[in-house]
Formats: structure tokens, sequence, C-alpha cells
């Protein structure tokens, strides 16, 4: 299934984030999620680790299950030996981390056109993927 848009896990970190400082992104990081996009196992991977154990409110284990579960709905590219290549392809290529790598070539294998990060240059194209920091404008 093809998506426009492919979230990376710190869109739906904020997400959940309970913060007040952090009350702006996640009112977009809200808005992002009532569009159709996609994910990979590696966001819903991380996502888990980072609720429950990185941010300074985590959640429950139980909770964080229960967004993994509601996130698993949207298409989900799984973590395979083709997408571990691809991911190595585009690190080399763009001299970026393996982990970014292979966000973008999951965002690729959905056919996304944007990715929605604050980790890499909004507005530059990687492969056929462009990036779009949404929080570029939020304090």
């Amino acid at each position: 299934m093809a998506v426009d848009a492919f979230l990376d896990t710190n869109v739906l970190v904020y997400s959940v984030s309970q913060l007040r400082e952090d009350r702006g992104k996640r009112d977009r990081a809200e808005a992002l999620l009532k569009l159709p996009f996609g994910i990979s196992a590696q966001i819903l991977q991380e996502f888990y680790v980072t609720v429950t154990r990185k941010i300074k409110k985590p959640l429950t284990p139980d909770v964080a299950l229960e967004w993994v579960e509601q996130l698993e709905q949207q298409p989900c590219v799984p973590v395979d030996a083709i997408l571990v290549k691809n991911g190595i392809v585009m690190a080399e290529r763009y001299n970026i981390s393996y982990w970014d790598g292979a966000i973008i070539a999951a965002a690729e294998a959905l056919g996304a056109q944007t990715l929605f990060t604050e980790d890499l240059n909004h507005g530059q194209m990687y492969g056929s993927v462009r990036i779009e920091n949404p929080f570029r404008h939020i304090s």
C-alpha cells in the first residue's frame, strides 16, 4: 500500500508527550497522526523504547503497547534483509546514520513522498523522499 507521508519516531514521541514545553510540538504531531501515513517496524521499536525509558514522563509498558497496537494499523514496513541493505545504501550515499538510512528506505518502500522528521535536513531530497521538519517553526 502506498502512502503520501511517513512519520519518524520523534513525531510519534511528541504526540504522547505530557510536558508543557512540548505542547506546540504535541499539537503538530497529533495533527500529523490524522493524515494517512506509514511507518516501519523500526519506528515502532524506537517509539516503545523512547516512551517507556527515555522521556521525562514515561508511559507505562501497557500504555505504550496500546499505542503500538494502534500504530500498527497503519501501513508498516517490516525490517527484513532487503530493508537492511537498502538502509545501508542510503546511509552510505548520503553520509547519514544507518538508522536514518533505514527509515528513508522504508519510506521509499511505501512510496511516501514526504518523511516528517526533525532529524534530517528540511527540504532535502533523499532518493525519492523529501524531508519535512514539522516542528521547524515551533519553539
